[in-house]
């Protein structure tokens, strides 16, 4: 076990685990935020995706002890102020892109790591970045719309 002191959702926060703990484990069993979630554990589908430094990662592939002082926003932390959430959050409520909804935290993170990079993105560019992220229910055309919604509003 060791200590770790994390920027999560630009807050400090202390941990006190094994060094290879995968981040989601830290996130949700530690840190009790359960937004971030575990699909597939190899890193493969994208429902635990967080931003480090602003780049969308896969948290069950990240170990506590990699990430050092990056910046961590987790779904939790998406929102840029307290009173109004961010344009992927408001365009995926828009577009009704969630069914199950358990894949969505992980594409919202995806989507707005996406805009960040790219502002107005193609379909193209959409379907690139976005491809590593599953979504069972097929939601895939209202994810695009919601994404193209969201550019427009950023």
């Amino acid at each position: 076990m060791a200590k770790y002191t994390l920027n999560i959702n630009q807050q400090a926060v202390t941990v006190d685990v094994d060094p290879d703990t995968p981040m989601l484990w830290v996130l949700r069993d530690s840190l009790d935020m359960v937004g971030t979630k575990f699909g597939c554990g190899a890193g493969a589908c994208g429902a635990c995706t967080v931003h480090i430094n602003g780049a969308a990662v896969r948290s069950c592939q990240l170990p506590v002890s990699a990430v050092g002082e990056a910046s961590v926003i987790t779904i939790e932390g998406l929102a840029y102020d307290a009173g109004r959430m961010h344009a992927v959050q408001e365009a995926w409520l828009e577009h009704d892109v969630a069914q199950c909804g358990y894949c969505q935290p992980g594409q919202m993170m995806s989507a707005a790591a996406l805009l960040a990079q790219i502002p107005d993105p193609s379909d193209a560019d959409i379907d690139q970045f976005m491809s590593g992220n599953i979504c069972r229910c097929g939601t895939y055309t209202r994810i695009r719309a919601a994404i193209k919604s969201a550019a427009q509003k950023a």
